[in-house]
């Protein structure tokens, strides 16, 4: 059995050396996954981020992601011709395509099952004395799977995508939510529909298993077991990285505006943040659901409420904020890159905040407490509907108003912050403004919402790692994933954190793939479901 796991483990890592180590060879550009031209904001940049000091023991491990990361944006953001000079990064459309394909084969699920995810999340249809196969509920899983969205993307990442892509970015970035919210439908019923339920009670579930499990059903075995193996690996590295040392890097960057100490003793917050983690991720996804789901509504509703109120008090502005959002949707300027590179900047922003279509969400959700996979697909939908149409534009619109783009009123002021990548840094200067206290309360909110995020990747790449080596082997997992959370808070080199945000992009090529051949499955359910809801078939509790 382990002897043929590993021969797994390696096919899938040859798949992924064939697909990058080519590419690692040849001599890149350099360029930053969103190219931000600090040129439209009257300044000159020498193109040097948060670079390692000279000697550290961490340059040559940073040395070698630089070319592995060259490798894999070439890959993901390679251009793909629209027609004259426009072209759209590989990734983008794949993860749009495959949005629209779903939003289409679900004959609009995102919209139709909206009224009732809402009735199935607040327990309508929840009988609460049944105990049947599963971990958490609905509202627990829909938390853990937000925990892992909800965060520096929507503070942080809109504020720079506003000022690559103008006003006009918020448009996109709303409409690639409401697609997504199809995606996420169906990856996370085949989530439920192909999982494993242990003797013990735990679940396990995910990708990994719908992948290898249902193609296997539909006679592409082969197939299915290569792309399980390329997602739990991929998964694993991105938990590492992006879910966690980048998590700690990042919202350190933020906390330090209001508390500048931590400069120069970094390794205290890396240890709070590392004993914290330690503490939740040891107990499973029941304690990591418990606490996301006290974690991210009560933040979400902080930051929100913030949002609502500088809107109040702007309220005069809105609709001129709305004119700029739509005008600049469609007749954006060369500032911006024009139609086609708002266009790109919104969906970009919008699939790496709420990862539909990365296929992450369906680990989580897998564990909830259901007899119907649609059900729980139905559930998942509402993520990215909270994460970017809700809790991403929020942002956006204060960002608008503020002026802080290529020729807005703060555009002096958030030059800084565009230069440097520094997203969180420039959405507190902007809330800042309008709040003087606020950023003490966006620090916390980062914070927590960075904890809430490593959490969640703890758990799926463990729920990966025990996939590829066993049950048993967990705890070295935990163990693995608690030092990078320490790292997180010393090591400052680009190259090595960006590389984990790549891998959890790179989730998104097997993931769809499997399940656009599956949706099949999905579709059939749903009709089944459909008819029964309709009817008045399922019992009701609330």
């Amino acid at each position: 059995m382990l002897l043929q796991r590993l021969q797994t483990v390696f096919l899938g890592l040859l798949s992924l050396s064939l697909l990058v180590s080519p590419l690692t060879a040849m001599s890149f550009p350099q360029e930053p996954t969103e190219e931000i031209d600090v040129t439209a904001y009257g300044i000159e940049s020498d193109g040097a981020v948060a670079q390692e000091a000279e000697g550290s023991f961490f340059d040559g491990i940073d040395a070698v992601m630089g070319k592995a990361n060259a490798g894999l944006e070439y890959v993901f953001f390679a251009p793909i011709p629209l027609g004259g000079d426009r072209s759209v990064p590989l990734l983008v459309l794949w993860l749009v395509c495959g949005a629209v394909f779903f939003t289409v084969r679900m004959r609009f699920i995102n919209l139709r099952g909206f009224g009732h995810a809402i009735q199935v999340t607040r327990g309508r249809f929840t009988d609460p004395n049944a105990h049947g196969e599963g971990e958490v509920t609905h509202f627990q899983a829909l938390a853990s799977a937000l925990s892992a969205t909800v965060g520096l993307g929507n503070i942080a990442g809109v504020a720079i995508a506003i000022s690559i892509g103008g006003p006009g970015a918020t448009f996109w970035m709303i409409m690639a939510g409401f697609l997504g919210m199809s995606s996420k439908f169906v990856e996370c019923t085949l989530g439920q529909k192909y999982r494993e339920v242990r003797p013990n009670g735990q679940v396990m579930g995910g990708a990994m298993y719908y992948l290898s499990r249902g193609l296997k059903k539909m006679g592409m075995g082969g197939l299915g077991a290569v792309l399980a193996t390329m997602f739990a690996i991929l998964c694993i590295g991105g938990s590492m990285a992006g879910g966690n040392s980048f998590q700690v890097n990042q919202s350190l960057n933020a906390v330090q505006e209001t508390m500048p100490w931590l400069k120069d003793n970094s390794w205290v917050y890396g240890l709070v943040m590392t004993a914290g983690v330690g503490v939740v991720i040891i107990g499973g996804i029941k304690r990591i659901a418990s606490t996301a789901e006290k974690i991210v509504p009560s933040m979400c509703a902080i930051y929100v409420l913030a949002c609502l109120y500088i809107l109040g008090i702007n309220f005069g502005h809105i609709p001129d904020a709305f004119g700029a959002i739509f005008n600049g949707a469609f007749n954006a300027d060369a500032t911006f890159g024009g139609f086609i590179g708002v266009l790109v900047v919104g969906f970009q922003r919008a699939a790496f905040s709420n990862e539909a279509g990365v296929g992450s969400a369906a680990i989580a959700h897998s564990a909830a407490k259901t007899e119907h996979p649609v059900r729980e697909g139905v559930v998942a939908l509402l993520e990215p509907f909270i994460d970017t149409v809700v809790v991403c534009t929020m942002t956006a619109l204060v960002i608008v108003i503020s002026g802080a783009y290529p020729g807005g009123e703060m555009a002096a002021e958030a030059a800084p912050y565009v230069a440097s990548n520094n997203g969180a840094g420039l959405t507190s200067m902007v809330f800042g403004s309008q709040i003087s206290w606020f950023p003490y309360i966006l620090s916390v909110a980062v914070a927590l919402f960075a904890f809430s995020t490593m959490i969640s990747w703890s758990y799926y790449g463990e729920r990966c790692w025990s996939y590829l080596f066993g049950d048993g082997s967990s705890m070295v997992y935990k163990v693995l994933f608690l030092i990078f959370t320490f790292l997180g808070s010393i090591i400052t080199s680009t190259n090595i954190l960006a590389f984990g945000d790549l891998m959890i992009l790179g989730m998104a090529f097997p993931n769809i793939l499997g399940v656009v051949l599956l949706s099949g499955q999905v579709r059939q359910d749903l009709v089944v479901y459909w008819e029964k809801l309709k009817s008045g078939s399922f019992a009701t509790y609330k």
